[in-house]
């Protein structure tokens, strides 16, 4: 079985996964024209890391137009190294002269990929000064599915209650396929249960027990998801023998799995199993190290597959498929998945030996080779290979660079790969000196330690300026440590450690003083203590000592292993604290912080450390991997993998879903209805047919909900037929001789698959045959039926339905309108008019006393000059009236007014013509020289009359009128108006009266206004 793998550009982001996340996403468009399915795509990334575990293989769908990919960009991680060559079947490609190859940054891109030229095995050598490693091999495929050579099958004879394979014979193809089976004809397919199996890896038809139903025609079909291409096989006749049916039998097991199956982690893997028999045999599975399924194995088209979503180490070992009936049991085993052991970097200095080993489990057992900068390493004189062990002895310079192991069988290669650094350096103090000034209590023993960074290990000397003289006190050790014991006054001095190898000469000097007062020791009055905390919260660790005042004390502080730098991480760390006392202070915590925190104290005479664990909890990280394994026209059964829950268990996933018609993520509803943190697998329900969805998940836990997924590839939902019927159905109106109907259109997320339209039924009040007719526009919203029979405004039911490809949907209710009806053929009488004002003129007129046409009501039309009917202006009132007040006209002007009635068809005939003349509009002059008195509780308010010119209507009075002062809350406004027949003049400007108290009467008033 090869361990290569095809990728499918439609679900890129799936395979992607499958891979240990080695690509990128793959950015596909499906397009179709009118001669073939196309694949297009601007960019295509894959991504080469230099060290993995699998072969890949890309898979790429090739159609036979003239459309192909347009550009392919094969993309390596390089890292540490430097630019790249590339070879395709293991030739150096030439790119000058190259017009569709090219090098970018070390990437190949391809333009124009031609299938004879492009298909084969790529792979990057990548260098630098550290020396030269290889990519994993990558092959790219054109997929392509042949025809089934058309020629007869010979009939399958078999007896009632036996069992039977159907074999396909699958033709030459590229791609990953799908099996489905025809009984008899299209599309009567085959449904699998018990007794029927189809295999998605043979293609193969199997009934466990054949019974009389099943005699027949059986045609293979054969899909390549890649080119969406579909061929059919002739028709094998299954046909029953006449010496009898078949006696119980045990069971067979006709289709099984493979003794060992590579897995990569976080990879889907299928088991197929399938057996014949008489009783039909139950397919049961176990591990046999007994150790029970995890909750996410699943078993499917009863039990006949088992499936273990994303891989991991532990799902690893003998797998059983277990067939069974009343007339005995068969089993069959396997996979064992392997998984490579790796080699690690190493850095060892010159004339040190070298060994590395990796391994490798696979079935047949893999051969090994060792490469250096992308070289065979041969066996010979220091090197010596074993397998997968590789020893050097004596390195030296030249044994420096990229080394790499090669694991193959006939299945595939496997790589693992690491750097050896060969170091050569003089002894330098530069990381280590000894302490400046070092003070000792006398009496107390001392250690000065001598510890050079050299490469090879150097030698080291111990000595004061005194010449120092070992003796029973004082001791020096191999590894350069001088150890005083009892130390004197005597003892104190300069004291120098000099070292030696042979490419140099270092040393490092310090002082060591005696002291003859007793040192107070130096103790952690108050370290740090494990502890939880949560995102974005601050915390201070304390670390504080009680010392003897003639020390000096130094505080630092150590993350994990390294020391932290306060100066590049003052963001979030930073030293507070007297001289006795090194707090560290962490400002808004995230997840990266939680870790082991050491306190260092240095004196001048020892040194202590104090440490604590501090725990980070956050919202848990994104799931991953998620994949839509079912999808029906209303549901998507999801899968996904856990991320990291922050130092708080996950209790729960939300699942979020969103389409071209949503704003949007939105929730959605999901079996189980609540998913609990032990759950990583749900079915999505009420989804709406043929719509193109992506979902992702978000997993919560007691700090708060996580950050989303990233989404899963988008999948469309099965189509179905409609179920929503079309809403607001009325109509009515139109001309003569028409039925109008009318409604809401469907939404196009409703329509459920294609070929939408709708069909429209209408019939007379109390007729029972409908009338139908058909529309298959899905925008359309309106329906005329024309037919000089239909009767003027007669009733109708009506109601509207939906169709697809699928079959009809439900109709909308009855709902009832009436046809056109005809305009009304009489004209209003006794019309008069009378002007009002300068801009109103009051119409009257009698009701339409007798006609057949219906009258909704009237329509007055004018004009001003009988000359020009363009200068029309219309008011139009519903129901039985007859007055109406034309406003917005002009004064002193000449008007014609004609009346008629109107209903759904339009407007009858007009009425005679009349004419009135509107009054003079009011004076223009508003009152001058408006003056106010308050007398005690009455306002006297006086104004110079307004004289109306000839053109304008006389003054007959004035009105007074509150207005909305602009002024404090205390203060009242007024303005004073002229009143004529053509109505109320210009105002004059406003008056404002304070208010001394709010008990001032306003309503008494005396108006004055001066006579000339």
């Amino acid at each position: 079985m090869s361990l290569a793998r095809i990728i499918n550009p439609k679900i890129g982001r799936n395979v992607i996964a499958l891979q240990n996340k080695i690509l990128n996403q793959l950015p596909f468009i499906l397009k179709k024209d009118s001669t073939s399915t196309v694949l297009k795509q601007n960019i295509l990334q894959i991504s080469l890391p230099s060290r993995f575990s699998l072969p890949l293989f890309y898979l790429f769908s090739y159609v036979y137009t003239h459309a192909h990919l347009d550009v392919l960009l094969l993309r390596v991680q390089m890292g540490k190294y430097g630019g790249g060559l590339w070879s395709l079947n293991g030739t150096l490609i030439d790119l000058h002269g190259d017009e569709r190859r090219r090098l970018s940054g070390g990437n190949l891109i391809i333009t124009s990929l031609e299938r004879d030229q492009d298909s084969g095995v790529y792979q990057c050598t990548a260098s630098n000064t550290r020396g030269t490693i290889l990519s994993q091999r990558a092959t790219l495929q054109f997929a392509y599915l042949e025809s089934f050579k058309m020629q007869t099958r010979s009939a399958v004879n078999v007896r009632e209650g036996q069992g039977v394979v159907l074999l396909c014979g699958t033709p030459l193809h590229s791609g990953e396929l799908t099996f489905t089976w025809v009984f008899n004809e299209y599309p009567h397919f085959v449904q699998q249960d018990s007794r029927r199996f189809i295999s998605q890896e043979t293609g193969n038809l199997y009934i466990a027990k054949v019974e009389p139903s099943d005699v027949g025609n059986y045609t293979c079909v054969v899909n390549n998801t890649i080119t969406k291409e579909r061929v059919f096989s002739s028709p094998t006749p299954l046909v029953l023998r006449n010496d009898g049916a078949m006696g119980e039998y045990e069971p067979k097991i006709e289709l099984h799995f493979p003794d060992t199956i590579p897995a990569a982690k976080g990879s889907t893997l299928k088991l197929e199993c399938f057996a014949l028999g008489n009783p039909v045999p139950k397919i049961s599975w176990r591990r046999t190290s007994d150790v029970s399924f995890p909750n996410k194995v699943k078993l499917k088209n009863s039990n006949a597959i088992l499936e273990i979503p994303s891989f991991q180490q532990e799902d690893t070992g003998t797998y059983e498929c277990i067939a069974e009936n009343s007339r005995g049991k068969n089993a069959a085993r396997g996979p064992t998945p392997h998984w490579l052991q790796t080699m690690t970097d190493k850095s060892l200095s010159i004339e040190e030996n070298l060994f590395w080993e990796c391994k490798a489990n696979g079935k047949p057992k893999p051969s090994y080779s060792w490469l250096k900068n992308g070289e065979t390493l041969i066996s010979e004189g220091r090197v010596q290979i074993e397998n997968g062990a590789l020893s050097i002895s004596s390195l030296n310079l030249s044994d420096g660079g990229m080394y790499q192991c090669v694991a193959e069988n006939k299945h595939g290669i496997i790589y693992s790969s690491a750097e050896l650094m060969v170091l050569a350096s003089a002894p330098s103090f530069s990381q280590n000196p000894l302490s400046r000034v070092l003070k000792a209590r006398s009496g107390c023993d001392v250690s000065l330690d001598c510890r050079p960074h050299a490469s090879p290990r150097a030698i080291s000397l111990l000595c004061d300026a005194n010449k120092l003289s070992i003796n029973f006190r004082i001791s020096l050790f191999p590894n350069g440590t001088l150890k005083i014991a009892n130390v004197t006054k005597r003892d104190g001095g300069t004291y120098t450690c000099i070292a030696k190898n042979q490419f140099g000469t270092a040393s490092t000097t310090g002082r060591l003083i005696i002291t003859g007062k007793l040192l107070e020791p130096t103790r952690i009055s108050q370290g740090p203590s494990s502890t939880e905390i949560t995102v974005g919260e601050s915390i201070v660790l304390p670390c504080q000592v009680t010392a003897d005042p003639a020390l000096d004390v130094a505080f630092s502080w150590a993350f994990n292993g390294q020391p932290i730098d306060f100066h590049q991480d003052a963001d979030h760390f930073e030293r507070v604290g007297g001289s006795f006392s090194g707090d560290l202070m962490i400002r808004n915590i995230q997840l990266n912080h939680g870790g082991k925190y050491v306190c260092l104290i240095d004196t001048d005479v020892e040194s202590l450390s104090t440490d604590a664990i501090l725990v980070v909890k956050g919202p848990p990280s994104p799931p991953d991997l998620v994949v839509v394994e079912e999808v029906t026209d209303s549901t998507a059964q999801l899968s996904w993998s856990p991320g990291q829950d922050n130092g708080s268990p996950i209790t729960g996933y939300v699942i979020q879903a969103r389409t071209p018609f949503t704003v949007g993520w939105q929730a959605v509803d999901t079996v189980p209805e609540v998913i609990n943190g032990n759950t990583l697998t749900a079915t999505v329900v009420g989804l709406n047919a043929w719509v193109e969805y992506e979902f992702r998940v978000l997993a919560s836990n007691s700090v708060g909900m996580g950050e989303p997924s990233p989404p899963s590839t988008k999948i469309r939902t099965e189509d179905a037929m409609p179920d929503t019927a079309p809403t607001d159905v009325g109509g009515g109106g139109g001309t003569k001789s028409e039925l109008v109907i009318t409604w809401e259109p469907v939404p196009e997320e409703l329509q459920n698959g294609e070929g939408f339209g709708y069909i429209i039924a209408f019939r007379p009040v109390g007729m029972v045959t409908w009338t139908r007719a058909v529309i298959s526009a899905p925008s359309v919203t309106r329906y005329v039926f024309r037919n000089d029979t239909i009767p003027p405004f007669s009733p109708f039911n009506i109601k509207v339905g939906a169709f697809n490809n699928r079959g009809e949907g439900p109709f909308s209710s009855i709902a009832t309108v009436f046809s056109a009806e005809e305009v009304p053929s009489v004209a209003p009488e006794r019309v008069s008019a009378k002007s009002l004002s300068a801009a109103d003129i009051e119409v009257t007129w009698e009701l339409i006393a007798s006609t057949p046409e219906r009258v909704l009501g009237y329509e007055v039309v004018y004009w001003e000059d009988d000359t020009k009917p363009d200068t029309v202006g219309k008011v139009r009132i519903t129901g039985n009236y007859t007055a109406v007040n034309v406003s917005g006209l002009q004064g002193n002007t000449q008007y014609y007014l004609a009346v008629c009635a109107f209903n759904t068809a339009g407007t009858g005939p007009q009425s005679v013509p009349v004419n009135v003349t509107t009054k003079k509009p009011p004076p223009g002059q508003p009152p001058q020289n408006v003056e106010w008195n308050l007398i005690g509780s009455q306002l006297v308010l006086q104004w110079d009359p307004v004289i109306a010119l000839e053109t304008e209507s006389e003054v007959t009075g004035y009105i007074v009128s509150d207005i909305i002062s602009l002024h404090p809350e205390n203060a009242l406004g007024y303005l004073i108006r002229t009143l004529s027949e053509g109505g109320l003049g210009e105002g004059s400007e406003p008056i404002h009266i304070y208010q001394l108290s709010k008990s001032f009467p306003v309503a008494v008033f005396y108006f004055v206004f001066r006579r000339h």
